[in-house]
């Protein structure tokens, strides 16, 4: 498949790292809220290897925030997401599916709790922040709404502790998952949550000062270089073997979370007031007639721009391939897709044609790893 340049705009805006991960040899981008998110940097399945090796620091400026503030701002985030917030803790992180009024997933964003009256939406990419707005407007809530100049550094991989104590201190070692706080370096504070987007372990910074936040960045490859450290992006076949679910890619507005296999992050039980409860109730009384869940394919590579249908041995459609790509630990292709109910049992047999040819798969479970 023929790679096109991406023509960088106002409409796509480039973070303050760009400079820096183009003289380190990114070789491909995505857009990602409207920003640059590199996607390559050189083989992705050396990128692969070295990720679950060693360490690596990412530029994920493009995971943007969406802060709401003011005394209605609790109500408002609880609001939007199925996830029961109400004993929620300050400096905690909670992956919480946003749905609208039908029920439909607009994004799946990690919250961050600053406290009762603040908190960011670390968003995937979709404009949230228009449906913050529309709703703050709509019920009249007291709140403030706007988009921070954060831009976030990701440091993931095993070897990622390491070398995070070594500039942070032993101090970061006592943050746990998803937990949140601020840690000095040469005099600034920086937000750091023990996150990411991969299931090696790591931590992303929150980068709120630009200037020490590049001074950061060099000096994360300056110490890092006993651990191996790399420049690296969020790596597609670490991220299918582990079932991360891409918005946008696997998910989008037609389905719903429990479709998404997003039923513990669905309260329907609380006393929370959410948008699209009475639908999402009436859709677990009925029952799903589709869900996530991984597959293999026996081939040995394949380049997805779009969905491509599974079919069962009578030609019938009986799913949708989300997203995919060639695995070495399963030397094969894998894959993340929206499967019918009649196609749930691991090991059923499917059929898919690419480019004109008709290749075998089966249906498994997720995480593949």
């Amino acid at each position: 498949m023929k790679n096109y340049s991406i023509a960088k705009s106002r409409r796509i805006r480039s973070t303050p790292y760009t400079s820096r991960i183009e003289k380190q040899g990114v070789t491909a981008y995505t857009s990602y809220n409207h920003m640059l998110l590199p996607a390559a940097f050189g083989s992705l399945e050396d990128s692969y290897h070295h990720l679950k090796k060693h360490v690596q620091v990412w530029d994920v400026a493009g995971e943007r925030q969406v802060e709401i503030s003011g005394k209605d701002s609790a109500e408002l985030v609880q609001l939007m997401t199925c996830r029961d917030l109400s004993k929620s803790k300050d400096g905690r992180c909670y992956y919480c599916p946003i749905i609208d009024d039908q029920a439909g997933l607009i994004n799946d964003p990690v919250v961050l709790r600053h406290n009762e009256n603040k908190w960011w939406i670390s968003i995937a990419d979709s404009d949230v922040i228009l449906f913050a707005k529309g709703l703050a407007i709509g019920n009249k809530f007291e709140v403030k709404i706007i988009e921070p100049n954060v831009n976030i550094i990701a440091v993931q991989g095993p070897k990622s502790f390491k070398l995070m104590e070594k500039i942070f201190g032993e101090e970061i070692t006592k943050l746990k998952f998803f937990g949140f706080d601020y840690y000095d370096f040469k005099g600034v504070k920086h937000l750091i949550a023990q996150s990411g987007w991969s299931k090696q372990g790591g931590y992303e910074i929150y980068v709120e000062n630009t200037n020490s936040g590049l001074e950061l960045y060099d000096h994360l490859f300056e110490i890092g270089k006993e651990f191996n450290v790399q420049p690296g992006c969020p790596n597609l076949i670490e991220r299918i073997e582990s079932g991360l679910i891409s918005y946008g890619n696997d998910v989008d507005n037609n389905d719903n979370p429990l479709e998404c296999g997003f039923d513990k992050f669905v309260n329907l039980d609380s006393d929370v007031k959410f948008l699209g409860k009475e639908k999402l109730k009436k859709i677990k009384l009925e029952g799903i007639y589709k869900k996530i869940m991984g597959v293999q394919i026996d081939i040995n590579k394949i380049n997805m721009t779009g969905s491509l249908d599974l079919k069962d041995e009578k030609n019938k459609k009986i799913g949708e391939l989300r997203s995919a790509c060639y695995s070495p630990h399963f030397k094969k292709v894998v894959g993340i897709a929206m499967m019918y109910k009649s196609f749930w049992e691991k090991s059923q047999s499917f059929k898919i044609e690419i480019n004109g040819d008709t290749f075998n798969g089966k249906v498994c479970d997720l995480p593949l790893i």
